[in-house]
């Protein structure tokens, strides 16, 4: 081959390996836009938090059982909003997770291939409504139908309504990814359990369930950090009032509703106010990072392998 059909050759190689290069380069400079967003999310929170404990004192901050950022005087006891958080969380997880898990049973083990797929994306599509639907949700049709029915003497706003939409916001979470989890159940375990003489819901309970623990947790743990998170169902359901109460009954403030309260308000950027909204933001980040810690540690303590 001649020196100019040699380099006529090498010349599409060449190409190629410049598309290569950038194309590598692109797909880093994706992932690291994505990793410093991160970085500068959390160095924020933890520049605002230490200048907010210049001035209030971590142990009043986490062990105070009062609240008062905007009425003197001031108190600044975060157990409050926690304690609201969670209580609205595990009311909803009290509701999504049970309705979840027989929703998932029920697609992946008794309804048919064509029903399966009506029904699935029809309930994925709750997950895309917008949470502040859901907070008029509450306060329309939730409260009044509780007022009316259950609990004549229940408020305008309370952690129970809030907890109720919540529930159902976070349903088709703990439903697909638990059916995903049924669903990965080799048939053979199925089959074997059924020719030993078990019935479909003995197979489901004693088989498929313990075998699909993995992801069921991790299913459930999620949805928990997403409710923990909620926002605009929570502000417009529970209300803004910051007061220790373990009455579901009781409006309340969460931490993203104060977030959200403060946010809107015109607290100057150097002022204590401001500060104390990214020491709220700060709890709660550590809250739903423990959370997705505590479900990557699930999953990988029960996870069962098939090969």
């Amino acid at each position: 081959m001649t020196t100019a059909g040699a380099t006529t050759a090498h010349r599409p190689a060449r190409r190629r390996s410049a598309r290569e290069t950038l194309i590598e380069a692109f797909l880093v400079a994706s992932a690291a836009v994505g990793i410093l967003t991160t970085v500068g999310i959390v160095l924020v929170l933890i520049f605002e938090t230490v200048a907010f404990f210049g001035e209030v004192s971590p142990l009043d901050y986490f062990t105070g059982t009062r609240w008062s950022a905007n009425i003197q005087p001031y108190a600044f006891g975060v157990l409050p909003l926690v304690v609201s958080t969670l209580m609205i969380a595990l009311i909803a997880v009290l509701i999504a997770v049970p309705l979840g898990l027989l929703a998932a049973v029920w697609l992946a083990e008794y309804a048919s291939p064509r029903t399966r797929n009506i029904v699935k994306p029809v309930l994925e599509v709750l997950a895309g409504i917008p949470t502040i639907v859901y907070g008029f949700f509450a306060i329309t049709v939730v409260t009044p139908f509780l007022q009316s029915t259950i609990l004549p003497g229940l408020k305008g706003l309370s952690a129970l309504a809030a907890g109720i939409v919540v529930g159902i916001l976070i349903l088709p979470l703990v439903a697909s990814l638990s059916e995903d989890a049924l669903r990965a159940v080799p048939r053979s375990l199925r089959e074997g359990s059924m020719g030993l003489g078990a019935t479909r819901f003995e197979t489901v309970r004693r088989v498929l369930f313990p075998a699909a623990l993995s992801g069921i947790a991790a299913a459930v743990i999620l949805a928990l950090s997403r409710a923990v998170g909620e926002t605009m169902a929570v502000v417009l359901a529970a209300g803004t009032n910051p007061t220790l109460t373990f009455n579901p009954m009781d409006s309340v403030q969460t931490m993203t509703a104060f977030i959200v309260q403060t946010s809107l308000g015109d607290n100057p950027q150097d002022s204590l106010q401001f500060k104390a909204m990214f020491a709220v933001g700060a709890t709660l980040f550590v809250i739903t990072l423990a959370l997705n810690i505590l479900s990557s540690w699930v999953v990988r303590r029960f996870r069962n392998s098939y090969e």
